[in-house]
């Protein structure tokens, strides 16, 4: 990989936020021209039979010529599921104690083992679905 490609690829400002099974990573990175842009990437862990696992990743490569399209269609689908089911997480998947933090500056001690790995050791694995 040639220098260029190695800047392509650099983080400029990251960000991680646990959520249970998921972690969602938010990095900012840069273009060959050097303007910026954002991956927001979701990382799930699953467990094998066999005590083993591994993790499923998807990726949005996020341009800022679509940032207030889609900010304002975020902002708008978020609304629409808080005013019409609340803030509390019904899902019969999730633990009776699940507590979801809306917090963003700040990720809850209590998060479950299953995601304590380090960012670092996702930055070398390939994602099957781009």
């Amino acid at each position: 990989m040639s220098d260029n490609e190695m800047l392509d690829k650099e983080e400029i400002f990251s960000k991680v936020l646990r959520a249970g099974r998921r972690t969602y990573f938010f990095d900012v990175r840069s273009t060959k021209a050097g303007d910026y842009y954002l991956t927001i990437t979701e990382s799930k862990k699953f467990t094998n039979d066999d005590g083993s696992f591994h993790y499923k990743k998807h990726k949005i490569y996020l341009y800022k010529e679509d940032f207030a399209g889609f900010t304002e269609i975020l902002n708008e689908m978020t609304d629409f599921i808080v005013n019409e089911k609340g803030e509390e997480v019904i899902s019969e998947r999730h633990q009776r104690d699940y507590q979801k933090s809306y917090d963003h500056s700040a990720v809850s001690a209590s998060v479950n083992e299953e995601v304590t790995a380090s960012t670092e050791s996702f930055t070398d694995v390939s994602f099957d679905d781009i």
